[in-house]
């Protein structure tokens, strides 16, 4: 039996924390960078499982991980499994000869009980039956989860370290892999704790655990900018890979130098609050996650958290309700009903990395910069690269490879299938490409982005396909390469014909026509160029994408983060263009009823209602459409009334949808303040000031803010600033001489 050392263990915790960081611990200079040159584990992947009372949802569990390739799973087992579905599940598990990672927990209730001599001997009851009955069969034990949440976990630190001094005791006595203290999310000063005071009592684990969650980044590769906040995530440059590394070397110094990550995932509710395409966006951050964790070359494993839960599971059972404790604590069991599961694309993804990676030799990231990813894993059996960008952004791959490398590869997608057609692009939707295992395959020098292109991925059923010939590029997207060849036929710039009279919308400094779209009959595209260039735009937007590439990318960021506008079809720019005029942007032609501009006036004027819309109605649903606008960081720079069109749906609601998107910032954050009141100035300044307090007060009331009033302040800047442009600027110009 172990002897603990004597001494309060929060002083030992603070005092091994503060000797850590004075010795510069918590410095990994250049580990945001990955090293090459390790195998990647053949176990490294896996998922965690948990069983129903229908016992022909474990049968489907088992299917589900054999078609899928996946031979690793975790379990969690607590006090009354022995007699129930959890211990049915997991003899089948052992039957079948899964490499089983048992988690054993107690109860939350008794955990807030320890360490009182009751719940202390039915934790060493618990252990050394289940232990002995199945401590043989299983690759691990690993003991307690989420330590460092006590409101999940139920612990006081006394209480942890009684319940980890009886099943070390246990695990040690029957020579078992014990891994543990299974902190949750990157929080080193807690590892730096546990890891100190257990190595004090002698008790240290056999693997140091950590549910090493990227969700709080939004995005695996980004620096993470709950440490120092957004404007220094660059100075620390704490990645994924860096947090990987520091927690490696943390359990290293104090002894435990395997580390392995039993449990992460994203919940869709997260993801869904910028970006809603939930489930692709779980699909394409599980492989990028899986990517860079084995890329790091410090973790012995990265596993998925569970395999069926609707809010974060790889399989949606359907049931809306998440039971009171989190399942990163206690995913204790699966609810639904076996007729309403449905796989979902991250499941795909996983056996994706699966089949591909494990055992791998890790031979680096291919290229410098940020926002491209490309790393080469090879095998014995080929050589594999997994390439992606950041969300909305793309290259296209022939920047990237050369065309005998490009000819000789085989594609596979994120979620195994081979495509149709040979992709074009690099998204954000990682892509694997594989040659023989003898190939050797260099990027093209100066590989990255295509400079200022967002685009939106998850558009369904449609494909961006990327052109570059005879002195142009650009991009058409369609649903297949036959659509793309018929939309060519009308909108590449080599068939574009100057618009005629009829089919204008506008001529000032774009022009801005009509065709029939040759895919529909009866449908229009829009198209638009600019024509004339002031001599100070001419100067200043040198500097700047093209506007077809800005209106592009403006719609797409927009249409990504579920913002309506009209859908992009296509946009094109003359290479080595200084004229800033050849270039088109063509999009579907959607019909608009009215503008905010014009239910401003209305309103400004006296009315009381426009178009069948309520005075009070108009301002909650514009005050709405702003907050989601804001809250999924668009800044539109440009939302004047005009650009903020209304169309009613079948009922009479309207719809807002945005035009002149090329002025256009986006964040991964909700806007500040600041930037929120550049665009409602605008979008106020026909509107009359009782009309303002109103939409004003409902917006300002949804982030806790009222119409004080230095916020008062800028409306009337703004509505001044307009006034003396009206009498004294280029517009008041043009009138003096009747232009």
């Amino acid at each position: 039996m172990s002897q603990p050392t004597a001494g309060s263990p929060r002083l030992q915790m603070a005092a091994a924390l503060a000797g850590y960081v004075i010795g510069g611990g918590f410095a990994c200079r250049g580990a945001h960078l990955p090293a090459a040159g390790h195998t990647v584990a053949e176990n490294f992947v896996g998922v965690g499982v948990a069983a129903a009372e229908d016992p022909a949802i474990d049968a489907w569990i088992i299917a589900c991980l054999r078609e899928n390739g996946i031979r690793n799973v975790r379990l969690d087992y607590s006090y009354g499994d022995a007699i129930g579905p959890t211990s049915r599940l997991l003899d089948a598990l052992l039957d079948e000869g899964f490499h089983v990672v048992l988690h054993l927990l107690q109860p939350l209730v008794a955990a807030r009980q320890m360490p009182s001599l009751p719940a202390t001997q039915a934790w060493r009851d618990f252990l050394v039956a289940t232990l002995e009955r199945y401590g043989r069969r299983v690759a691990m034990v690993e003991v307690c989860s989420a330590v460092n949440r006590k409101r999940w976990a139920g612990y006081t630190l006394r209480g942890f370290l009684a319940l980890w001094d009886i099943a070390w005791q246990e695990v040690r006595a029957r020579g078992l892999t014990l891994a543990g203290p299974s902190i949750t999310d990157f929080e080193p000063p807690w590892n730096v704790g546990y890891l100190a005071v257990l190595q004090k009592r002698g008790q240290l684990p056999d693997i140091h655990t950590d549910n090493l969650f990227s969700e709080r980044c939004t995005e695996p590769e980004r620096y993470d900018h709950k440490i120092l906040g957004h404007r220094l995530a660059a100075l620390h440059k704490f990645n994924l890979l860096k947090k990987a590394v520091l927690l490696q070397r943390i359990g290293a110094d104090f002894g435990v130098p395997r580390l392995f990550s039993p449990a992460a995932f994203w919940t869709l509710p997260r993801i869904e609050r910028v970006l809603p395409a939930g489930e692709e966006k779980q699909a394409d951050y599980l492989s990028r996650y899986l990517v860079l964790c084995a890329a790091s070359g410090a973790l012995e494993g990265a596993w998925w958290g569970p395999l069926v839960c609707h809010r974060e599971g790889l399989v949606d059972d359907g049931v809306l309700r998440y039971p009171e404790l989190e399942r990163i604590t206690h995913y204790a069991s699966v609810t639904g009903e076996l007729a309403d599961f449905r796989k979902r694309p991250a499941l795909a993804a996983l056996a994706t990395f699966a089949r591909l990676v494990p055992g791998a030799r890790y031979e680096g990231r291919q290229n410098a910069g940020q926002g491209l990813e490309v790393h080469a894993f090879r095998a014995a059996g080929q050589l594999v690269h997994a390439v992606w960008t950041i969300n909305g952004r793309a290259a296209a791959l022939i920047d990237l490879y050369g065309a005998a490398d490009l000819a000789a590869a085989r594609f596979i997608e994120r979620d195994g299938t081979t495509p149709r057609e040979a992709p074009t692009l690099a998204s954000e939707t990682p892509l694997w490409l594989c040659w023989d295992a003898d190939r050797q395959v260099a990027l093209q020098p100066g590989a990255d982005l295509l400079p200022g292109l967002v685009i939106d991925r998850h558009v369904p059923g449609k494909t961006h396909y990327f052109f570059r010939d005879a002195g142009w590029q650009g991009i058409v997207l369609a649903a297949d390469r036959a659509e793309a060849d018929c939309l060519l036929q009308a909108i590449h710039p080599e068939h574009i014909a100057a618009p005629p009279r009829e089919a204008l919308l506008r001529k000032a400094r774009n022009a801005i026509w009509t065709i029939d779209d040759p895919r529909q009959a009866g449908a229009r595209l829009v198209l638009k160029q600019p024509v004339k260039m002031h001599l100070h735009k001419q100067y200043l937007d040198r500097f700047k994408p093209s506007k077809a590439l800005r209106s592009f990318s403006g719609t797409s960021d927009l249409r990504r983060r579920g913002l309506d506008a009209a859908p992009p079809v296509a946009y094109w720019e003359r290479i080595g263009d200084r004229s800033l005029k050849q270039n088109y942007y063509i999009c579907e032609y959607v019909a608009a009823e009215f503008s905010v501009r014009e239910l401003m006036l209305a309103f400004a004027s006296g009315e009381t209602a426009y178009a069948g819309i309520a005075e009070a109605d108009a301002y909650r649903l514009l005050s709405a459409f702003l907050l989601q606008l804001h809250g999924r960081g668009i800044h539109f720079r440009d939302l004047s009334g005009g650009n903020l069109l209304i169309r009613q749906d079948a009922d009479g609601t309207p719809i807002f949808s945005l035009i002149d998107t090329g002025r256009i910032h986006a964040y991964n954050q909700p806007l500040s303040l600041g930037k929120r009141l550049s665009d409602l100035t605008r979008v106020c300044n026909k509107l009359h000031w009782a009309g303002r307090e109103k939409l004003l007060g409902l917006y300002l009331a949804a982030i806790d803010r009222r119409l004080s009033w230095y916020l008062r302040l800028p409306f009337h800047l703004y509505d001044w600033k307009v006034i003396l442009k009206r009498n004294v600027g280029r517009k008041a110009i043009k009138r003096l001489f009747g232009r």
